[in-house]
């Protein structure tokens, strides 16, 4: 995944990070629900990426800076992945994309709960999630809140999941 670098609009640069459908689901997983493992990311998604693909966008991913890689201290064999500064700050950006499709298409409560929280909660809830995010993937000290963004998003999601029983 090599920047082209086609204009100097910013419009078109982000796109040329971020646009492709898979890196923003890779990136809304990691940042929604917590995957940070190739394994984790593959079988969960619920949009099924294949393998290769996966691969070469966590690849390209690492080399714009938005993921960085590394071993993962609890197995010899597997590799963590977390988030850069530059993709926590796609946070609110990921969060407006959300809000609009709940609001303008057919989008299934359980799956847009999360984007009407952090919507409802306006930018200091956003503001407090990003924090989460960097004390977790970048290591940063900031104070946390009780519950954590992450619990009140997941609380949310399961309620709207026992809403709707498949």
């Amino acid at each position: 995944m090599k920047l082209q670098l086609r204009s100097g609009c910013p419009i078109n640069l982000t796109l040329e990070v971020i646009g492709d459908r898979w890196s923003m689901i890779i990136l809304r997983d990691m940042i929604f629900g917590g995957r940070r493992h190739f394994r984790s990311l593959l079988d969960n998604s619920i949009e099924s990426i294949a393998s290769n693909i996966l691969a070469d966008r966590l690849k390209g991913l690492v080399e714009m800076g938005l993921l960085t890689r590394a071993d993962d201290p609890s197995h010899r064999q597997k590799v963590i992945y977390s988030l850069t500064e530059m993709a926590i700050q796609l946070v609110p950006v990921m969060s407006a994309l959300g809000a609009w499709g709940r609001r303008h298409l057919p989008a299934t409560e359980e799956l847009s709960i999360r984007a009407q929280v952090l919507e409802e909660g306006g930018a200091e809830l956003c503001h407090a999630f990003m924090n989460e995010l960097r004390r977790e993937h970048l290591g940063q000290n900031h104070p946390a809140s009780a519950p954590s963004v992450q619990e009140r998003l997941q609380a949310a999601y399961d309620a709207a999941v026992a809403r709707h029983p498949s």
